[in-house]
């Protein structure tokens, strides 16, 4: 997990964030809504993600990326 804060909120919460990372959290300090750096537990607390987990229990149909019928469409878009 991962929390984004921009370079005036980490001046101001710095005991706050370090708390965070301490807990486990990842902690992107971005400037100008650009990340520039990550702070994490140097006690490496952090999991790391485990890919393929649901291997063979997931189907995803063929068709998943076919455009919408009108009429779907249409009450997305509240018509």
């Amino acid at each position: 997990m991962s929390k984004v804060v921009n370079v005036h909120e980490a001046k101001t919460h710095l005991s706050r964030l370090l708390d965070d990372v301490g807990a486990g959290m990842e902690v992107i300090i971005a400037k100008a809504g650009k990340p520039v750096a990550r702070l994490i537990s140097i006690s490496g607390s952090v999991k790391q993600k485990r890919l393929g987990l649901l291997r063979g229990k997931i189907k995803i149909a063929g068709d998943f990326n076919a455009p919408l019928s009108d009429d779907v469409l249409a009450t997305f878009e509240g018509r």
